[in-house]
């Protein structure tokens, strides 16, 4: 009766795992347009999307947008050879414009910025506390920010208009119109509700909220298998970081392979879901696997400390240029790694369990793993 209710609970927290993967997880946009809740959402290269609506982690555009993109994120990136056909209306932790927007940009954000190589084809109104411009924008320019970047590549069709604590301007930069400072303009311009501006951490606070959640979860329902993941970093970290690349490399090669004919499209999708959310746990667990080896060393053997310590850190270390994000990918590779270890001895501990249709959960298979490997 004991195991009947344990396995009841089990299945009602997966259940819960898979509705949050839904609303908070990585995804790929798969569908003509996406609308709704979502941890990130990829437009992929050489993908087109009618448009893009909702509450997001990140946004990322590698491909083509024929509509809008209007809501809120915690980062919105359009890549270098992406292309937003219509125009951006939204909330922003941050904003970054590598390729092409056709219409207007309107964004309340932490920070934006317009590249070298990225252009707006119509106007860009932003509330920010960071704003640079050195790509190309067609139309106007009004901008109230706390400092202000214009750029030797700059070029304003229109007028800049803005008021800032600091403004810099390049000599190379162009604007036909003229640069005009207007102090009035600070309370009327952003994103959505104008005004209305997003600090650069409110996508790290997000992403750090679900990563717990997801990491209590984890430790609650599979306690000696994340065990496991954490032993497994801390004794190989080079195996574990070694199988976690090639699977990042291999697993979505196959599912291009079985998208390739008709049968295998759908088996495709849900294979980019599984893995995307796969990568998910991996993430979270490679930061716990960190965090819960520093800790062991400092003879603080605890899974709940190593797994707030473990993502507080990443997340602040992800607000480092280049390094944080080099670290967190490192901590990702040994998290699929030990996952991809964990899930093999788990399917082999079940292959070779006791016969008369015995289902063991996840954590007993971990037991049973780990009492094989202290008796070899």
């Amino acid at each position: 009766m004991n195991r009947s209710r344990s396995l009841r609970r089990r299945s009602a927290v997966l259940v819960l795992v898979a509705a949050l993967s839904l609303s908070l997880g990585t995804g790929v946009v798969a569908a003509q347009s996406f609308e709704g809740v979502s941890g990130t959402v990829v437009v992929e290269d050489g993908e087109t999307v009618d448009g893009i609506d909702g509450v997001a982690g990140s946004v990322v555009v590698r491909g083509t947008v024929t509509g809008d993109i209007s809501g809120a994120a915690g980062s919105i990136h359009v890549v270098e050879g992406g292309t937003v056909e219509g125009s951006i209306e939204a909330a922003a932790g941050s904003l970054r414009i590598d390729g092409d927007v056709g219409g207007d940009v309107a964004v309340g954000g932490g920070h934006v910025d317009v590249s070298e190589t990225g252009r707006i084809g119509g106007d860009l109104e932003a509330g920010s506390g960071y704003l640079s411009v050195d790509g190309t924008i067609d139309g106007d320019v009004r901008a109230g920010a706390e400092t202000i970047v214009l750029g030797p590549n700059a070029d304003v069709g229109g007028e800049f208009r803005y008021d800032a604590d600091s403004f810099t301007e390049d000599p190379d930069a162009t604007v036909a119109n003229g640069v005009v400072q207007d102090p009035g303009i600070g309370d009327d311009v952003g994103g959505i509700g104008g005004g209305f501006t997003v600090p650069d951490w409110v996508g790290t606070v997000y992403g750090l909220l679900a990563n717990l959640l997801l990491g209590a979860i984890l430790l609650a329902v599979f306690p000696v298998f994340s065990s496991g993941v954490a032993g497994r970093v801390a004794d190989g970290p080079v195996a574990s970081g070694g199988v976690g690349f090639l699977t990042l490399i291999a697993v979505p090669i196959t599912l291009a392979a079985a998208a390739i004919t008709i049968v295998g499209i759908p088996l495709a999708i849900l294979g980019a879901f599984a893995f995307g959310l796969a990568i998910w746990v991996a993430a979270v667990y490679g930061q716990f696997a960190v965090a819960s080896w520093a800790l062991g060393l400092a003879g603080a053997d605890n899974r709940w400390l190593a797994l707030v310590v473990g993502l507080v850190a990443f997340a602040l270390l992800g607000l480092v240029p280049i390094l944080g994000g080099l670290l967190e990918f490192v901590a990702l590779l040994l998290g699929l790694g030990a996952l991809a270890f964990g899930l093999r001895d788990a399917y082999r501990a079940r292959r070779g369990g006791p016969a008369g249709g015995r289902q063991s959960t996840l954590d007993e298979v971990g037991d049973e793993s780990a009492g094989s490997e202290v008796s070899s």
